[in-house]
């Protein structure tokens, strides 16, 4: 019979707690989550501040519901990738804290992820936003 660790003692004790206990130590870790991101990621700061600047400009425009719920999704999207880049940094960092070429790598895809979604975004933006924008002008 294998012995247990520790680790699967935690994962045992966390089962048998029933599923609103689970989630809310889920919900807790999540915050803690969001917490680190917001002290230890510039990045993370910035696009918050560009998600507040795009709820504002969505809460003015007369933009359909569609169009509102896509805006702001595409920039959700850009809060998860950055989320998830930090995440990989922080564990590159932890497991490789001298420079080496495969960490930098995986930092590098990781950035690129980022760069994609942010591009993701402003497009979504230019196609949605700039020929309402238009029209208002002209209007």
């Amino acid at each position: 019979m294998v012995q247990s660790t520790k680790l699967s003692d935690e994962v045992v004790l966390l089962k048998s707690q029933g599923i609103f206990k689970r989630i809310g130590k889920a919900m807790t870790y999540s915050i803690q989550g969001f917490k680190a991101a917001w002290i230890h990621e510039a990045a993370f700061r910035t696009e918050l501040f560009l998600v507040a600047i795009a709820i504002i400009l969505v809460s003015i425009t007369p933009f359909t519901s569609i169009q509102r719920f896509v805006l702001l999704a595409c920039w959700i999207l850009v809060i998860l990738v950055e989320l998830l880049n930090s995440a990989i940094e922080v564990v590159v960092d932890l497991a490789s804290p001298e420079i080496h070429e495969l960490a930098g790598r995986a930092k590098d895809i990781a950035s690129a992820a980022v760069m994609l979604s942010v591009l993701f975004a402003l497009t979504v933006w230019a196609y949605i936003a700039i020929p309402v924008w238009y029209l208002l002008l002209l209007g």
